[in-house]
């Protein structure tokens, strides 16, 4: 199931539905309801602007649009799917705009994450940021 939702229809369609207030607002409290102690590790270009803005930690984690470009093509060839690199940048600069600009919940760096440009960092180096974080 996670490969699934994983992929890049899945995640293009997302960003199409999610332009829709109302699907956002009736989205919100099941969202929400996932929060439980010890804690929750929540993946989205809202969770800590949107969704849970009063979360303790929040790792706000970029790259430019040609480095996911050339990672998410790279994943997408190690699964056999055939892909464009110029193609897959391109979806990911649409879909950057279209999250930016929708009318609710706008993709935005909230004020008080930890932001982490990983474009020219390995995930073992993410990983150690991420975790330097947490422990200070």
């Amino acid at each position: 199931m996670q490969q699934q939702l994983q992929t890049e229809e899945v995640g293009d369609a997302a960003s199409k539905i999610a332009v829709f207030p109302k699907v956002r607002v009736a989205l919100l409290a099941k969202q929400r309801s996932f929060q439980q102690q010890p804690g929750l590790v929540a993946d989205g270009r809202d969770m800590g602007s949107v969704v849970f803005p009063k979360a303790k930690y929040k790792v706000y984690l970029t790259a430019s649009a040609d480095i996911r470009g050339k990672r998410r093509y790279k994943q997408l060839i190690e699964k056999g799917i055939n892909a464009n690199l110029r193609t897959v940048i391109t979806d990911i600069e649409q879909r950057d705009e279209r999250d930016k600009n929708r009318s609710t919940s706008p993709l935005i760096i909230p004020n008080d994450s930890y932001v982490i440009d990983s474009s020219n960092l390995e995930i073992n180096d993410v990983v150690d940021l991420v975790v330097n974080f947490l422990n200070n």
